[in-house]
């Protein structure tokens, strides 16, 4: 899992962190708000605290000087509610809900494109947080991250990430990619039962709709066996869709969770 800033200021957690380390989270700055990508950070000319190597679990990290040419591959992880709320290695408040990611090494603020390679989706992040200390990843996603990659279920997959650059404003060579005015914004129903029945799938849906308004019946093979998924509901946002789940869940569906909508 990452390290936060949180952690840092805890002396009986963080013994191995040196005080550059935690001046290091203290001194980082933002990146830029125009909606390009550039090579090179704000104020790449001053020396930046968190270039400084950090250790970990008695492991030393040596943080990258550039992104250029970063190409990776490896397992990729999530990290949730746990952290919500909480400060990520730059400083800012951990939104599991917003596209970001933590890495080891590569600069804070740098967007990262990362590809399943089970599924080929993709996502774009940015990398606001040091992590995963966890053998063979390389890569710790935000919970809406791991949703669009298709990995909130499964936890891992394993992905390709590539280092892109800073946002802002740039003469020549500017990745032209432009992210949404709403990370949050989508299409999402809630799966509230799945059976081998499709008599049993059609009166649950049946009774659903009339409650509800919308479901539908998704058909899917798993090791051999056909199951009849329900869905209820159409959400425009992902933080609407993980509120109506926790009332399905409290409304007797302990098992429901968030799929994203065609």
């Amino acid at each position: 899992m990452p390290i936060s800033f949180t952690s840092l200021l805890q002396p009986s957690r963080s013994s191995r962190y040196s005080w550059a380390a935690l001046l290091a989270a203290c001194l980082l700055s933002a990146c830029a708000t125009k909606q390009a990508y550039i090579s090179t950070a704000p104020d790449s000319r001053r020396p930046k605290a968190w270039q400084r190597p950090y250790e970990v679990n008695g492991e030393r990290y040596q943080p990258l000087l550039s992104h250029e040419g970063f190409v990776q591959e490896g397992l990729a992880s999530w990290y949730g509610a746990d952290f919500h709320g909480k400060r990520t290695s730059n400083g800012e408040t951990y939104d599991m809900y917003a596209l970001t990611a933590a890495h080891k090494t590569l600069p804070l603020g740098v967007y990262v494109k990362a590809r399943n390679k089970r599924n080929g989706r993709e996502v774009i992040v940015r990398i606001n947080d040091r992590g995963p200390f966890v053998k063979d990843r390389i890569i710790d996603l935000s919970y809406t991250a791991a949703k669009q990659l298709g990995i909130a279920d499964t936890g891992t997959a394993p992905v390709r990430i590539e280092a892109l650059g800073y946002r802002g404003d740039s003469g020549s060579g500017v990745v032209a990619y432009r992210p949404p005015a709403s990370y949050d914004t989508g299409a999402y129903g809630i799966q509230v039962a799945a059976f081998t029945e499709i008599g049993n799938a059609r009166r649950m849906a049946d009774r659903m709709r009339q409650r509800y308004g919308t479901s539908t019946i998704q058909e899917a093979v798993v090791n051999t066996t056909r199951f009849f998924r329900v869905r209820v509901g159409r959400y425009d946002s992902l933080k609407k869709a993980e509120e109506a789940k926790v009332s399905f869940e409290r409304g007797g569906y302990p098992g429901s969770f968030v799929v994203a909508l065609d």
